[in-house]
């Protein structure tokens, strides 16, 4: 990516979450295809629920199990939420977006082809929610019913980010505002959260191409017109 993707690496998410974030949880012990083996009463038994794969849990959260309904949503929330702010830029009814979400998951859960991808299938259910309320959010704009709200900076940078760097976080937010939706989902999946290409099309749903070109659109579009005052100031 460009130089501007460079800068954003400074506010990503941790180290250990962004890069993993659509792995498939799995259990200490447990190899790639035992967790894709659905859970069965004899294998689960005295073991807790969190020590279970997602695999585990989709199987027996399938059968209406509460408990390991809710050990999901607390695996996930986290991850979810965050997801959910860094798009939208701010934390205000991103609870309840998540929490749609989540219901909207748990009604499907038949429809999850494979189990251990929980998180990713989740992942793209929290990512078209917040862009369908991004695009409502857009046509009440155009109607003159509502305005851009400034980015919450508390909520989608790093503690680690400096002053200058929330600045430019600032800048940046104000100016993706303008991009379409789309254009501004996926650079933002892939600038600000550091999910990698792949990850991107499976989060929006839609072909790498596709992906490449809406990132590349957005990309272009904030070279133009981003302003750097720390090169500016030193010049």
């Amino acid at each position: 990516m460009s130089r501007m993707r460079g800068r954003l690496r400074l506010v990503e998410s941790e180290p250990d979450t962004a890069a993993r974030d659509l792995e498939p949880e799995s259990s200490p012990g447990s190899s790639p295809t035992s967790s894709r083996r659905a859970a069965s009463p004899d294998r689960t038994a005295g073991r807790g629920l969190a020590d279970l794969d997602d695999a585990q849990l989709v199987a027996l959260a399938r059968n209406r199990d509460m408990q390991a309904l809710e050990t999901l949503y607390r695996r996930h929330v986290s991850f979810a939420l965050r997801l959910a702010a860094r798009i939208e830029g701010s934390t205000r009814d991103i609870e309840d977006v998540v929490h749609d979400a989540f219901v909207h998951a748990f009604e499907k859960l038949g429809d999850l082809a494979d189990p251990a991808a929980f998180r990713g299938w989740l992942g793209a259910i929290v990512v078209h929610a917040v862009r369908s309320r991004m695009r409502r959010a857009r046509l009440m704009s155009l109607l003159g019913l509502g305005c851009a709200e400034a980015a919450d900076l508390d909520a989608i940078a790093s503690d680690r980010a400096s002053p200058a760097v929330r600045a430019q976080l600032a800048q940046i937010y104000a100016l993706v505002q303008t991009l379409p939706v789309d254009d501004r989902i996926a650079w933002t999946l892939r600038a600000i959260d550091g999910h990698e290409l792949e990850a991107v099309a499976r989060l929006t749903r839609c072909s790498l191409a596709t992906v490449k070109r809406r990132i590349a659109r957005a990309q272009h579009f904030l070279d133009a017109h981003f302003v750097d005052s720390q090169k500016e100031s030193a010049s």
